[in-house]
């Protein structure tokens, strides 16, 4: 049973970090026999993941149809950043109350390294690195807020809006911007600044937001979809080598 757990929790981990990564693409079907090919593992703990993914909002099960990775449509997509403001508001408050001094040393810390991501040249080539470090630095203040109900609500919405393939940091001009405004976010906590903080995040993430419109408006008027079209059979079955060369 452990070793069957521990199989589709491995399983389960690498079909979400191939739809985060956009390796499977919103709208793509999964199948077993697929997947269970390309992974080297029985379609059993492919299907315990699509249940899992399925709860976690990354998938969709239609019957007779089969799995789909899930496709975030534009109103969702602002509704999440909507949680997300509230949510970021109040965990800003919490922490310029009661943050430690390691912890803020680990935020700055975060907040150096997406400066100098900015010093050696902000092209769309920083942008991977500047992203993750930027999903890191607000997944670690709402573990600092300490409620672990939170953090779990936190994650799904993080995931979900990234299945709407955001542009938003792809333009280099913009991680400028967003690295002044997390800097801002730490002075505040920094300085015990509750309404400040709190104030600065929901900026931070309405600002966002405001950026994802002006994106999808720009895609949308030069004939581009927001959300990639599914990933045909042969590109998921293809070798990961081929497909980051």
């Amino acid at each position: 049973m452990l070793q069957a757990h521990s199989l589709t929790s491995v399983v389960h981990a690498e079909i979400e970090r191939q739809i985060l990564a956009g390796e499977l693409a919103p709208g793509a079907k999964l199948t077993e026999a697929m997947l269970a090919e390309r992974l080297g593992v029985s379609r059993g703990p492919i299907r315990e993941a699509f249940r899992i993914l399925e709860e976690a909002g990354l998938v969709r099960l239609e019957k007779n149809r089969g799995v789909f990775v899930r496709s975030i449509p534009l109103q969702e997509a602002m509704e999440i950043y909507d949680l997300r403001a509230m949510v970021d508001e109040a965990v800003g408050r919490q922490l310029a109350e009661r943050i430690t001094p390691e912890q803020l040393k680990e935020l700055r810390t975060m907040v150096e390294q997406m400066e100098r991501l900015v010093k050696d040249g902000h092209n769309t080539s920083a942008s991977d690195p500047y992203h993750l470090l930027n999903l890191a630095f607000h997944d670690r203040l709402v573990e600092f807020a300490g409620n672990r109900k939170l953090i779990e609500f936190y994650r799904r919405l993080v995931k979900e809006l990234s299945l709407f393939r955001r542009v938003n940091l792809a333009d280099g001009q913009q991680i400028p911007v967003s690295v002044q405004e997390h800097r801002a976010v730490l002075k505040a906590i920094a300085a015990g600044d509750a309404d400040g903080a709190g104030r600065a995040l929901r900026a931070h993430v309405l600002e966002s937001k405001e950026r994802t419109l002006k994106n999808h408006a720009r895609q949308t008027a030069g004939g581009l979809s927001a959300t990639p079209a599914a990933t045909p059979a042969a590109t998921l079955a293809a070798p990961r080598k081929a497909r980051n060369a």
